[in-house]
């Protein structure tokens, strides 16, 4: 049987919202869209590389809680509020994540006006 756990560290940002920021089932990690917040779950307005910068340091983090780092990314969702942004988005995803890249998938124009990125992720440890 597969286990189930909820990895938690202290500096793992936190939310009000009825979700799990990660959860490990066995060598597979599923993180929650992480988004320009704080450690409490306050949302932090920025530029758009201020939010996405953010918003990847968390996922590191909550990847960190369950023993990964961005290396162990085998996936990723990605949401930018506005088209104009993708561009730049390209430009800073490719300092986070190197060849061979994470499958990947990337909506517009789908945030509300208080975010301009949001990430979420799946992936697995190594043994």
């Amino acid at each position: 049987m597969t286990e189930v756990t909820y990895p938690k560290l202290s500096d793992t940002p936190t939310s009000h919202l009825p979700f799990s920021p990660v959860i490990r089932a066995g060598d597979f990690v599923f993180v929650s869209g992480q988004a320009s917040v704080d450690a409490s779950g306050q949302i932090v307005s920025d530029t758009f590389e201020g939010e996405f910068r953010r918003s990847v340091e968390n996922l590191r983090k909550v990847l960190a809680a369950a023993g990964c780092t961005l290396a162990d990314v085998i996936q990723t969702r990605n949401y930018v509020r506005d088209a104009s942004d993708v561009v730049e988005y390209n430009k800073l995803y490719r300092e986070y994540f190197t060849e061979p890249y994470p499958t990947r998938t990337t909506i517009t124009n789908c945030l509300p006006p208080t975010l301009r990125y949001e990430i979420e992720a799946v992936a697995v440890v190594k043994s």
